[in-house]
C-alpha cells in the first residue's frame, strides 16, 4: 500500500512558482463560474465579461491601472510590516487620514502655486498617515495591545473623522447639499502621464524600487527584517526593536496616506466619502499573495485592480451583485495559499511495510 509523504524542497520553485500561480487562478476563477452558475447567471459567459471589463481593451486597461496605484502603494507599506511580522490592519484609515492631510493643504492654501501645492499635499498626506500608523505602536510598545485590534478599530475612527468634515466644516458651499469638499484646484491635480493614466505610476515605479534598495543594501532594512524574523536575536544583538517597531508602522502609514493624497487628488478631485473603496483592506490581501516581494506585489495589485473593474463590467451586463468581487477576492486568496505550499514543499510517495500479524497458539 502506498502512503504519501510531506517533504521539503532543497531549494523553493523558481520559475515554476509561476505555473503555480497560474493553476491557483485558473481555480478561483473555476469557483467563481460556480457561483454565478448558483445565481442562475451565465457561468462561462460571466468570467469572459469579467476579464474582458479587466484587461480586454485599452480604455479599461486604463481603469485597471488607476486602480492598482493605490492598491500597490498600501500593499506596499503594509508588506514593509509584515516583513517584520506586525499585523497592521489599518492601511484603509491611514489612507484615508492621507486624502484628509492633501485636502487640507488645499483647504488652507487654495492659491499657492503648482510647484508648492504638490509637494505640500504629498507632505501632509505623508504625516498624517504616518502618525496615525503610529498609534497602535504606541498601544503596542506602552500598554501591550494587539496592533491588529487597535489599527483596525482606528479604520472606523478614520471614516468617520472623513465624514464629520465633508458633512460639516469643509463641505462644499455650492455642491447642492452633496457631503464633499469644495473641488481641488488645477495645481492641486496631479497630472496625466498617458491617457487617463496620471504620474501616480512613477511614484509607484520610484516606491518599487526604492524598496527594494531599502531591504537589500541598507543596514536599517537588514535590521527590520532580522528583528521580524526573532526578536530576541535583535535584542542581544543591539538593534533598537521599538524604533524599528514604530518605523515600520510609520512607514506603512505613510505610503498608505500617499495612496490617499494621490487617489483624492488624481482620480477624485474632491475629498468625499466614495473615495474609501477598500483599497486597504485589498492591500492585504495584495501582500499576502505577493509573498512580500516588490515585484510581486505589482503583479498582485494590477491583477486584483482588474478583476474589481471586470466585476464593474459584470455589474452592468448581468447583474451581479458588488460583493462578488470580494468573494472572487477571497477564493484568490485561498486557492493562492493552498497552492503555494507545493513552491517550498513536495508529495512523495512511500510503500508501507505491513507486518504480519502475530499467529496464535494452538
Amino acid at each position: 500500500m502506498a502512503l504519501w509523504k510531506v517533504t521539503r524542497r532543497a531549494e523553493p520553485l523558481n520559475w515554476g512558482s509561476f505555473l503555480l500561480f497560474g493553476v491557483a487562478l485558473a481555480l478561483s476563477l473555476g469557483l467563481g463560474a460556480l457561483m454565478l452558475m448558483a445565481q442562475g447567471k451565465p457561468a462561462l459567459g460571466g468570467i469572459l465579461l469579467l476579464l474582458e471589463g479587466g484587461f480586454g481593451h485599452g480604455y479599461s486597461l486604463e481603469d485597471t491601472l488607476l486602480k492598482a496605484i493605490p492598491i500597490f502603494l498600501c500593499a506596499a507599506g503594509v508588506a514593509v510590516c509584515f516583513r517584520m511580522h506586525i499585523w497592521n490592519i489599518g492601511a484603509e484609515g491611514q489612507f484615508a487620514l492621507g486624502a484628509i492631510g492633501a485636502t487640507a493643504v488645499t483647504i488652507f492654501f487654495p492659491e499657492a502655486p503648482i510647484w508648492a501645492m504638490l509637494p505640500g499635499m504629498f507632505l501632509a498626506s505623508l504625516f498624517a498617515g504616518a502618525a496615525w500608523a503610529y498609534i497602535p505602536a504606541v498601544f503596542r510598545l506602552y500598554f501591550h495591545m494587539n496592533e491588529i485590534i487597535s489599527s483596525l478599530m482606528l479604520n472606523y475612527i478614520a471614516v468617520y473623522i472623513l465624514q464629520f468634515l465633508v458633512f460639516g466644516p469643509w463641505k462644499d458651499p455650492g455642491g447642492s447639499g452633496m457631503p464633499m469638499s469644495p473641488p481641488f484646484p488645477a495645481a492641486a491635480v496631479v497630472p496625466l502621464f498617458f491617457g487617463r493614466v496620471h504620474a501616480g505610476l512613477w511614484i509607484c515605479v520610484v516606491i518599487g524600487l526604492g524598496l527594494f534598495v531599502f531591504f537589500k543594501y541598507t543596514r536599517l532594512g537588514f535590521e527590520l527584517m532580522v528583528s521580524g524574523e526573532n526578536p530576541r536575536t535583535a535584542y542581544y544583538a543591539g538593534m533598537p526593536y521599538a524604533f524599528l517597531f514604530s518605523f515600520a508602522l510609520c512607514l506603512c502609514g505613510a505610503l498608505a496616506g500617499l495612496a490617499g493624497a494621490i487617489e483624492v487628488s488624481a482620480t477624485v478631485g474632491k475629498l468625499q466619502t466614495s473615495v474609501l473603496t477598500g483599497y486597504g483592506y485589498t492591500a492585504i490581501v495584495v501582500a499576502w499573495l505577493s509573498r512580500l516581494r516588490t515585484g510581486r506585489i505589482a503583479l498582485f495589485a494590477f491583477l486584483l485592480a482588474g478583476l474589481r473593474v471586470g466585476v464593474e463590467n459584470m455589474q452592468s451586463e448581468i447583474g451581479i451583485p458588488a460583493t462578488f468581487g470580494s468573494m472572487l477576492e477571497g477564493s484568490l486568496l485561498l486557492t493562492m495559499l493552498a497552492v503555494l505550499f507545493f513552491e517550498n514543499y513536495h508529495l512523495s510517495s512511500t510503500k508501507a511495510i505491513l507486518s504480519p500479524s502475530p499467529q496464535r497458539k494452538a
